[in-house]
């Protein structure tokens, strides 16, 4: 169900908009727009224009100062994982932004306001009229909060790479060749199952467990390795 109070948006946000106008716009889908009269009335798809842009920048800011040995392409592609529509879409669910969302009679019937894309949409918008209503410092307040949560999934990323990728660079430069990974066994009902995986580069070969086959890769790779680096030394 839409509603125009704001109020509980904006304590959510825990933010107070000093222009309505702005938070008024960021939550008005084009479908909306094109049924009213008012010829002036704007929708807020330049408003997701300018709010992806400042979730881009603000996300890659943070992104920067807390891992800061992660390389371009790796920060590139977290990034994108962060903001991408689908998790955009959680987190505007996370605040009943479609509850706020002024659509169409046609998107009310197909139920719009639960649809990806939309929430997605207005939840850039939203951020786009923080940011003209209360500047970079309100806005970076507000996308930092919601954003830390999402960190530890982030951090999984992060440990990932430090091993599989990092064994698979490794492999790539000095010898020109991809690491190859073979299920030993595995054990336990489908439920509640316990994989080891081993991993073969030229001479080394290492075996990891876990519960499921990506964290046993990561395992192996971990202990390949700590292997190869000990054979450098």
């Amino acid at each position: 169900m839409q509603t125009s109070d704001h109020y509980e948006l904006e304590k959510k946000l825990e933010y107070e908009f000093r222009s309505k106008p702005l938070l008024e716009q960021a939550l008005r889908h084009s479908s909306f727009v094109n049924e009213q009269p008012d010829a002036d009335l704007r929708d807020n798809e330049r408003f997701e224009f300018l709010g992806d842009a400042v979730l881009n920048l603000i996300v890659g800011h943070i992104l920067m100062e807390r891992y800061p040995n992660l390389k371009e392409g790796d920060l590139s592609r977290i990034r994108a994982n962060l903001v991408n529509e689908s998790q955009l879409a959680i987190i505007a669910r996370a605040i009943d932004l479609g509850a706020f969302i002024r659509l169409g009679k046609g998107e009310i019937q197909t139920q719009g306001s639960e649809k990806n894309s939309i929430l997605a949409g207005a939840f850039e918008a939203l951020i786009a009229a923080v940011y003209l209503d209360g500047g970079f410092k309100g806005v970076f307040k507000i996308i930092e909060s919601i954003f830390i949560p999402h960190l530890d999934s982030v951090n999984s990323a992060i440990d990932s790479y430090d091993y599989k990728s990092r064994l698979q660079e490794w492999a790539q430069e000095e010898h020109g060749a991809m690491p190859y990974y073979k299920v030993v066994r595995e054990e336990g009902p489908d439920h509640d199952k316990t994989f080891w995986i081993s991993v073969t580069v030229f001479d080394v070969e290492s075996e990891g467990y876990g519960k499921s086959k990506k964290m046993a890769e990561q395992d192996a790779a971990r202990k390949a390795l700590k292997i190869l680096k000990k054979e450098s030394q």
